[in-house]
């Protein structure tokens, strides 16, 4: 019985130092934990206060995967506040504080604040093509290319993507660009190259958010393993200084390799990871450039959930 105490004693403690510094996710995340409450149940009371939030939203909020944007999940940040008995405005004051204090954005690069948006807009755009984020797939391979042109710009990207259905019926892919500050995706072209052909194309210009149907001419079965390939034509925006990948789940190998034109190189280029959007950068590992061929790599054996990526400084 004492243990048992102890252990409530500890997360109240946890949940009045996370309500007090933050951020957000740490902050929901020790208060579901204090009161012992299943998501299910917390997606349960949240449906009587006439809010529906998925199970899968709640938890990427409190992993800081993701962070409530929409009006409707900003309602529900209130309705938990009073289902997990918090002070009013604590966990809103959180956000609004996140927002208020997000990093200024290097040239090209993605604030925290801009990634969460690009989030929420995504999110939409997938309902609209009534699709989900894995759409019945598993990645067994990608292998991404990237270009970056005499201007500096993200000029293309190309993958060739390796799938494997994990359900009946499976017939398209939907693949997201996210172009750099200030791109024009409804000027961005999209290019099934192999094994596919275009469907529809859905972007929100203000993010820099696209996405786009790539149908395959059969239906898989479960089990049934895919290849093919596909790309997007950008150029649209200023200097880039870096491309990130974000995973939402685990999968197979990844290999990102980024390419430079020949009389804009960087000085030096670097790979790093985050375990989402809110958390700081590790794993950072200085990346040499390829005299020859202009271009740098890395190779990710067995993708975790979070975000890797590669980065340049151009001088």
């Amino acid at each position: 019985m004492r243990h048992g105490t102890q252990h409530a004693d500890v997360a109240t403690a946890e949940l009045e130092t996370a309500l007090a510094g933050g951020p957000f996710h740490i902050a929901l995340r020790a208060a579901i934990t204090a009161r012992g409450l299943p998501l299910q149940r917390v997606q349960h009371h949240l449906s009587r206060y006439g809010v529906k939030v998925g199970v899968t939203s709640l938890s990427y909020w409190q992993q800081g995967a993701r962070r409530p944007q929409r009006p409707e999940s900003l309602r529900a940040v209130r309705a938990l506040e009073e289902i997990l008995q918090l002070p009013d405005e604590s966990l809103i004051r959180l956000l609004t504080r996140a927002d208020d204090r997000s990093e200024p954005q290097r040239p090209g690069g993605r604030s925290y604040r801009s990634l969460v948006e690009a989030s929420g807009v995504l999110e939409e755009l997938l309902a609209e093509l009534e699709s989900t984020l894995d759409g019945g797939l598993h990645t067994i391979g990608h292998h991404e290319r990237v270009r970056i042109g005499a201007h500096r710009e993200l000029v293309a990207r190309e993958s060739q993507h390796i799938v494997r259905a994990h359900r009946d019926g499976v017939d398209r892919y939907v693949a997201i660009h996210h172009g750099d500050p200030g791109c024009a995706p409804d000027r961005t072209g999209v290019h099934a190259l192999e094994n596919c052909r275009t469907g529809r194309v859905r972007w929100h210009r203000d993010t820099g958010v696209l996405v786009a149907e790539l149908l395959f001419d059969t239906r898989l079965r479960a089990g049934d393993t895919f290849l093919f390939r596909y790309a997007f034509e950008d150029g649209t925006a200023g200097a880039s200084s870096e491309y990130v990948r974000g995973f939402s789940f685990a999968g197979g190998q990844y290999a990102l390799q980024v390419g430079f034109a020949e009389d804009a190189l960087p000085v030096r280029c670097h790979r790093f990871t985050q375990h989402s959007a809110a958390a700081p950068r590790s794993g950072r590992q200085e990346l040499p450039l390829s005299g020859h061929h202009r271009s740098v790599h890395l190779v990710e054996p067995r993708v975790r959930s979070g975000i890797v990526g590669i980065g340049w400084d151009w001088e």
